[in-house]
């Protein structure tokens, strides 16, 4: 059973079997987050999967909890129509979740409300830049780039505001 409570899951899950499983849960969790609620954007669309993975990157065990950020959103950006985007994605959402994790936990536990808000802040700048560079070098041109930067600001904000209002319910469930 997963556990949600104030300290991550133990990297130890079990067999490989659980760990394989659970990984695929929490991949499906983050595709559907990302691609159910599509907001269209400048060369892209706006979702609510980053909510999921910053959530599950506190909730759950390291290793599945980064697959599960990739994997779910580059499956999003091949069944979606944008495969030019898969190779970003996979760095961009590894990278967003490993600030998170390491910003968003501290000495075992999950941290405190101001430093979780300064690791979600963090892993959405991140990855609002590097979605404006990667449209700016897949594009060509710098402005194609910026102009998507606004929307993925405010999804970044969105998502972390979403995952600070979870996130409570989410521990107080797991306790059950």
């Amino acid at each position: 059973m997963i556990s949600f409570d104030s300290s991550p899951a133990p990297e130890r899950e079990g067999g490989s079997a659980r760990r394989l499983c659970l990984t695929a849960v929490m991949t499906a969790v983050v595709f559907l987050a990302t691609f159910i609620p599509r907001i269209p954007i400048p060369l892209g669309y706006a979702h609510l999967g980053d909510a999921a993975i910053f959530l599950l990157v506190l909730l759950t065990p390291r290793r599945p909890a980064l697959l599960a950020a990739c994997i779910g959103s580059a499956l999003s950006d091949l069944l979606g129509g944008f495969p030019l985007w898969i190779l970003p994605t996979l760095l961009i959402k590894w990278i967003m979740a490993v600030i998170v994790r390491r910003a968003g936990i501290s000495q075992g536990h999950i941290a405190k409300a101001s430093r979780l808000i300064a690791a979600f802040l963090a892993a959405s700048l991140w990855m609002a830049a590097g979605y404006t560079l990667f449209g700016a070098l897949l594009y060509d041109s710098l402005s194609a780039g910026l102009a998507s930067a606004p929307g993925l600001i405010m999804e970044g904000l969105v998502n972390s505001a979403a995952a600070l209002i979870l996130l409570p319910f989410l521990k107080r469930a797991g306790r059950r």
